[in-house]
């Protein structure tokens, strides 16, 4: 990849592709290829199509995706599988046919077996049933795993797939009916500070565990891939380390500054009991993340209060 190197951002309005862009513009590339949904559709093949055909771009990078927490996925269930695949299958069908030889794919984590042995490696995919409370989700980005992987065998293109941990950042999503653990934990510690309760509610048991990772240094390894000339077809990125959503809740509420007690609701979803990828892979080629959990929150909260403010 070279700096003059035309690349599309699918998605750089989300948090990833914010990070994406980010990065990208601070490694020199001045040739970004960037898209509104409204200047375009990427659920519709023929859009997709007709402006990879016209912008010929060297590199897509897939960071377009309809994402939400637990609630999200487990009652917008057709939505969520029917928005993916359709990402998915324009931008990787549209780059074979616009004859654009290079691009990744992001997934997530939560596509690994429920019971999925830990830490999980690549190779441990599709190796049993999947978590039911964002199994549509998970399958779509499946899809879009193995139409990189098809188009990479029968065609020769350099199309790779890159797994992330949980994320997390400045941009992130802070709806707490569509949000992920993290930022709806932020905006319940900060509200309920602010409201001077006595308690602040967090969903589930407390026990499950989960990695979390800076959405900065998702970007970083993301461009760091971007730059080898064959990387791996599948690459997971993540941390390195795991905490429980009870440990995840009191360092939220410490960063915050809430004084107030934890109550654990019980009665709704843990989701998967553990997520902890295993990132030997990347690591082997030189890869490491730079940002620790509580750092990464600290940020997240500032940009958080700053949203508050504009």
């Amino acid at each position: 990849m070279h700096r003059n190197s035309r690349i599309f951002v699918a998605g750089h309005k989300g948090m990833v592709g914010r990070a994406l862009t980010r990065e990208l513009q601070e490694q020199g590339f001045e040739q970004l290829i960037l898209r509104s949904r409204s200047e375009l559709d990427l659920r519709n093949q023929a859009q997709v199509l007709a402006m990879l055909r016209d912008e010929r771009p060297d590199f897509i990078v897939v960071a377009a995706a309809k994402v939400g927490g637990i609630l999200a996925n487990n009652t917008l269930r057709a939505d969520f599988i029917t928005e993916n695949l359709g990402i998915a299958l324009n931008l990787i069908y549209g780059a074979h046919q616009a004859d654009v030889s290079r691009l990744l794919f992001l997934g997530s984590s939560c596509i690994y077996p429920r019971e999925c042995r830990q830490p999980m490696a690549e190779e441990y995919l599709m190796t049993g049933p999947l978590e039911p409370t964002n199994s549509p989700y998970a399958m779509a980005k499946l899809a879009g795993i193995s139409l990189c992987d098809a188009y990479r065998a029968q065609h020769g293109r350099q199309y790779f797939s890159v797994m992330p941990t949980n994320l997390f950042g400045p941009h992130d999503n802070f709806d707490l009916s569509s949000s992920h653990v993290l930022p709806a934990l932020l905006r319940k510690a900060h509200e309920a500070k602010m409201s001077h309760a006595s308690t602040l509610e967090v969903w589930g048991s407390g026990v499950p565990r989960r990695e979390f990772l800076f959405v900065d240094d998702l970007a970083k390894a993301c461009v760091f891939l971007m730059h080898h000339d064959d990387p791996p077809s599948l690459v997971n990125v993540g941390y390195g380390e795991d905490v429980s959503i009870r440990a995840l809740a009191e360092l939220v509420a410490q960063v915050v500054g809430f004084k107030g007690a934890l109550r654990f609701d019980a009665s709704k979803p843990d989701g998967m009991p553990r997520k902890l990828l295993n990132s030997h892979r990347i690591r082997e080629l030189g890869w490491r993340p730079t940002v620790n959990l509580e750092d990464g929150i600290r940020r997240t909260y500032d940009f958080f209060l700053s949203s508050l403010q504009g």
